[in-house]
């Protein structure tokens, strides 16, 4: 894999179906592919060199930016590799979105630190298994009639 081409790893990047976000260590945005685009709705160059907080709900913001100042000064995340978390976000046209992404700490060329999110809109699933939990609560079963 050594000689596969960068840019083929950057187009598969710029191409992919989920959103692929890099932040720098300051909080703004450096990279927005076009699954990015599609979930939050926000063009890539409307995106770029914008705070994240564009993405993140007004009451979570303090919360983020906590444990982002503190990843930046430790140079590590309390999140592994295998973890997927699940919060709200916010939509372009302030439709909240339910995403799940996976989180890593990246290095450039020039020592400097990143973070890079692969995102996913779970919007729809969360509100399936929510309308399930409703049923079974109403019917007090386990399994719910469709």
């Amino acid at each position: 894999m050594d000689d596969l081409d960068p840019e083929v790893v950057l187009g598969m990047a710029a191409q992919a179906p989920d959103g692929v976000v890099i932040i720098d260590s300051e909080g703004l945005i450096r990279y927005w592919n076009r699954g990015a685009e599609r979930v939050f709705g926000f063009p890539a160059a409307e995106a770029d060199g914008r705070s994240l907080d564009i993405i993140i709900p007004e009451k979570h913001r303090r919360r983020h930016g906590d444990g982002f100042r503190t990843a930046m000064e430790r140079g590590a995340t309390k999140y592994g590799e295998a973890d997927l978390l699940t919060v709200p976000a916010l939509a372009a046209d302030g439709r909240t979105l339910s995403i799940e992404f996976s989180v890593v700490l990246l290095t450039g060329s020039d020592g400097a630190p990143y973070v890079g999110a692969v995102v996913r809109d779970v919007t729809a699933r969360r509100s399936r298994e929510r309308e399930l939990m409703r049923r079974r609560a109403e019917t007090g079963t386990d399994r719910a009639t469709v």
